[in-house]
């Protein structure tokens, strides 16, 4: 019978629990976040035309420092720092009459 070659066992870097610990981490962010995806909602936000929040910054006061803005947001929700600021309550009317509660986030705090 012939003796049998392995190789060595390869690790995934992305942890299935983020709050598994740190044992056998290559990364220092407990959430696997891709910087392109946080790229992507900015880009289908900015689509939407977004309307200013709460904290009444406009998509064009967060152009003025784009990448700071982005690579900021990326660094809080990769290291579960990042906690939403209270959305902005409007009113909208209704076809039929009346109004509905609309919520509006806000584009980073």
């Amino acid at each position: 019978m012939r003796e049998e070659r392995r190789g060595s066992v390869i690790q995934s870097g992305e942890v299935a629990n983020p709050r598994a610990g740190m044992s056998g981490r290559n990364s220092t962010k407990p959430y696997v976040i891709a910087k392109r995806a946080v790229w992507e909602a900015y880009q289908q936000v900015k689509a939407n035309r977004g309307a200013a929040g709460i904290d009444e910054e406009t998509i064009a006061m967060f152009e003025q420092n784009l990448s700071r803005n982005l690579y900021k947001l990326w660094n809080r929700m990769s290291s579960g720092s990042y906690f939403p600021p209270p959305v902005k309550q409007v009113e909208i009317p209704k076809a039929k009459g009346g109004t509905r509660k609309l919520g509006v986030p806000t584009v980073i705090s």
